[in-house]
């Protein structure tokens, strides 16, 4: 409907100048079209207005029919440049350049391409109706059918492409190539859509880049998101700042701030915001979460290992069974069930440290701990086991609290041996002074006994 309603325009216009051209007349040229000044004109009432211009070149129905002083122009099929005053455009195609006054510098090669021009400079179209409502939008480029045909005052956009920022209006600085690629934009600017469809439905969305068949295919308003891959982010709307890279990575993504690498990774992820998915294709709904592989069974990262944290609060990282990362906390804030051990604890004293060297490292030094069959059989709480329900490793951590608590009973208990020690040491001492005081009241009184048996 558009293509038909714009080409009605076109040739009702170049009817009217027709009639016009009627009642005028040209200047009457050389047998071979050419003119003074280095001119050259060929078809009806083409350069019918030229006066001082130099080096133009009309060939066609009304070509350059305008044009007095303009110079270096080239217009070729009926209509171009008809309205034309100014230099260095070049118009190819009937209808090309038609509106054209003081633009410069302008190409357009198509059937009504750049068809409204007539102020902006340095534009090219190429194609049929490229450029074809560009009225002031200047240093545009469209290569393709209807590329940037409702382009009007934007500038700076680049359309290869059938349809490629066909829609566009005063959205500038955008780059689109291939065919639908940001077809729908209006007046988002700064985007760069690379690959069929890529950000086809994207309107008033910025600062976006889509590279790939239908990545960011139907974007609307959103800004500052990365696709690169086939359906990267395909069925993102308005969420913003997400990056995508690989194979449908995060196609079905409406959130923000997501990160996914990886062929299709965060696949499962919707609305969640702030998530990282390399590898891994992510879970529907969950935010600020990072997700780094599927079905690895080996990690190895460097910069790690003998390397000490600048902060004296460092935590070691425990991981659970669904490959979580995380630290313990010891916080009353998130427990329940608080009790004391008592005599729970009294089982670990059944265990049997060994050393051991690991099959994988026969060569190295030998290391000591338990053996988690032997932990099981004497408390299966102090036991993790694997997927198949088989002792695994020991809870380590679960061992020294217990361990703690053994120790604190029997301190409790030498303590308590200590007080008796101390008061059977102070009953000692009273009993001593009381068997001195006893024996000295003996002695005094043997050697008074001894004094009156040897009275003569």
């Amino acid at each position: 409907m558009k293509t038909q309603i714009s080409s009605v325009l076109a040739a009702l216009l170049l009817l009217c100048f027709a009639f016009i051209g009627t009642i005028a007349r040209a200047v009457s040229p050389a047998p071979d079209g050419g003119y003074p000044g280095g001119n050259t004109a060929e078809g009806q009432n083409t350069l019918l207005s030229l006066s001082t211009g130099g080096f133009n070149t009309a060939v066609g129905f009304l070509s350059l029919r305008s044009n007095a002083v303009g110079q270096l122009n080239t217009g070729i099929g009926a209509g171009t440049l008809l309205a034309n005053t100014s230099d260095s455009n070049t118009a190819i195609g009937a209808g090309a350049l038609l509106s054209n006054t003081t633009g410069s510098q302008n190409v357009a090669d198509g059937a009504f391409a750049l068809f409204s021009n007539t102020t902006a400079s340095q534009n090219t179209a190429t194609g049929f109706e490229a450029l074809f409502s560009n009225t002031e939008g200047h240093a545009n480029t469209a290569n393709g059918f209807e590329a940037l045909s409702s382009n009007t005052t934007a500038v700076a956009n680049t359309a290869t492409g059938f349809q490629a920022l066909a829609f566009n209006t005063t959205g500038s600085v955008n780059t689109a190539t291939g065919s639908g690629a940001l077809t729908f934009n209006t007046t988002g600017s700064f985007n760069t859509a690379d690959g069929e469809d890529a950000l086809h439905d994207n309107m008033n969305g910025a600062e976006n880049t889509a590279v790939g068949e239908e990545a960011l295919l139907h974007n609307v308003d959103a800004v500052n998101n990365t696709a690169v891959g086939f359906q990267a982010l395909t069925n993102n709307i308005s969420g913003v700042a997400n990056t995508a890279v690989g194979f449908s990575a995060l196609i079905n993504n409406t959130g923000d701030f997501n990160i996914a690498l990886g062929n299709n990774a965060g696949l499962q992820l919707t609305t969640g915001s702030a998530n990282i998915d390399i590898g891994n294709g992510g879970v529907a709904g969950e935010s600020n979460t990072t997700r780094i592989g599927s079905v690895q069974t080996k990690t190895f990262i460097a910069g790690i290992r003998g390397v000490t944290t600048i902060n004296n609060n460092a935590m070691p990282v425990l991981i659970d069974s669904a490959g979580q990362l995380g630290t313990a906390s010891s916080s009353r804030r998130f427990k329940t069930d608080i009790e004391h051990i008592d005599k729970a604890s009294e089982s670990i004293l059944a265990l049997k440290p060994v050393s051991f060297r690991y099959k994988v490292h026969k060569d190295t030094a030998p290391q000591f701990g338990l053996i988690a069959e032997d932990v099981a059989e004497v408390n299966p709480n102090l036991v993790i086991y694997d997927a198949d329900g088989k002792p695994y490793a020991v809870r380590y951590e679960a061992v020294n609290a217990m361990l703690l608590n053994e120790f604190l009973k029997a301190h409790r208990k030498m303590e308590e041996q200590q007080k008796e020690i101390d008061e059977l040491r102070t009953q000692l001492k009273r009993q001593a002074a009381v068997i001195q005081r006893v024996t000295d009241r003996l002695e005094v009184r043997a050697a008074t006994s001894l004094a009156v048996n040897s009275e003569p």
